[in-house]
């Protein structure tokens, strides 16, 4: 991609400032006790938790992998993030008043009460294997390639740049830095990602605005806008050529009706680095809008990651694969200045993912490993120390 000067100034200015921020933030504020790190002291408003909870949720399969999708089976892949949307009203609804109520820091706490220490116990070692080997692990190989991919940084550098960039701030801070870094990054990220969908549907229809590049869009690739699937829906897979069903990938009504309310609810409503945010809230009211701001916010971001796709697929993108569609977007129709914003909004979504990962693993080995296993009499101090060292060996 070519990035002019001002393109590097914003993006390495931006990266500095993120780094400047967290990193006065953990001198700053207390981490006295166990509550102040690993819940923020429980004090965080609304509009805190809401951010944080998606900046937390988007990273750079988001933008990369749903643009992709965008292009080659069009808008129906938003129907993840719609459904996400709903999930999360029933979450601030149901959910929210019995964790509250129960006190919990993390879900392992409340399985406990709910059955027994064995289960606490086999959560916890399960979700640190996870969230170590699995979940930060491809935040960090998926955003490695896509810096590689934009910027022609070889991806194990860009690997070593996102987590040194996420730990300046996750490591010392706690949970407090990273939902405060969170807040600005979430920021960026939507303003970004907005920029870029305004310049490609403004190219899309010749420069005469953003709503012409829309009604374009559904005259050139209607079907790029069927929500639906039925089972002779086919697209092409422009990596080798063939023809794919569209129904495999997302089969029809049972998107709505079926399994994936499962794997929505568990997402949303008990994994630990995504509620986290609502149990640290100063109230069960802060919390439950908090949860329905970041719903709101869930309905726009297929404009962001999945609309750039779309308008690619339109444009004729000279891309090798779907994954291709937001770098191309972003090197051919984003302008200087803005595709270093655009750029730095794809890293605020690495880095706000890896920091709250990080804090959310190392939440679960202090308090529900550390603590009950290894030294069942540490006092907050011993818990502190602790926290940021599994948070730095995460």
């Amino acid at each position: 991609m070519e990035f002019t000067i001002l393109d590097y100034s914003i993006f390495v200015g931006y990266l500095l400032m993120m780094v400047g921020f967290g990193i006065w933030l953990s001198r700053r504020g207390k981490n006295d006790t166990a509550q102040d790190y690993f819940l923020a002291s429980k004090a965080l408003p609304w509009w805190a938790v809401g951010g944080s909870l998606i900046a937390s949720n988007i990273s750079a399969e988001q933008f990369i992998g749903m643009s992709g999708s965008g292009y080659a089976i069009g808008f129906a892949i938003a129907s993840y993030e719609l459904m996400a949307a709903a999930t999360l009203l029933i979450v601030a609804k149901f959910f929210l008043p019995i964790f509250l109520k129960k006190g919990i820091y993390t879900m392992p706490q409340f399985l406990e009460q709910r059955f027994d220490a064995r289960v606490r116990t086999g959560l916890a070692i399960f979700w640190v294997f996870l969230f170590v080997f699995v979940n930060i692990t491809s935040v960090l190989y998926l955003g490695g390639l896509a810096v590689e991919n934009i910027m022609g940084i070889d991806s194990i550098y860009a690997i070593i740049g996102l987590a040194l960039f996420a730990a300046s701030f996750s490591i010392f801070g706690g949970l407090k830095a990273v939902v405060w870094t969170d807040v600005v990054q979430v920021v960026v990220l939507i303003f970004g990602g907005l920029m870029a969908s305004y310049f490609v549907l403004d190219a899309v229809s010749a420069g005469n605005g953003v709503w012409s590049g829309m009604q374009l869009l559904l005259e050139k690739a209607p079907e790029k806008f069927d929500m639906i699937f039925t089972k002779d829906v086919m697209y092409k897979d422009i990596t080798t050529g063939e023809m794919k069903s569209a129904y495999d990938l997302l089969p029809g009504l049972s998107v709505l009706i079926g399994g994936m309310w499962i794997a929505n609810i568990y997402y949303w409503g008990t994994n630990q680095y995504i509620i986290q945010r609502a149990l640290a809230a100063k109230s069960l009211r802060e919390a439950q809008w908090g949860v329905a701001f970041a719903a709101f916010l869930k309905v726009l971001l297929p404009v962001i990651v999945v609309l750039p796709g779309i308008a690619a697929f339109v444009l004729n993108a000279d891309i090798a694969k779907p994954d291709e569609a937001y770098p191309w977007v972003l090197n051919n129709y984003v302008s200087s200045g803005f595709k270093g914003l655009a750029f730095a909004a794809l890293i605020a979504a690495i880095g706000s993912s890896l920091s709250s990962m990080v804090n959310s693993t190392t939440t679960i080995f202090t308090l529900d490993i550390y603590k009950s296993f290894i030294n069942k009499t540490a006092d907050d101090k011993q818990l502190v120390k602790v926290g940021k060292i599994s948070a730095a060996a995460a």
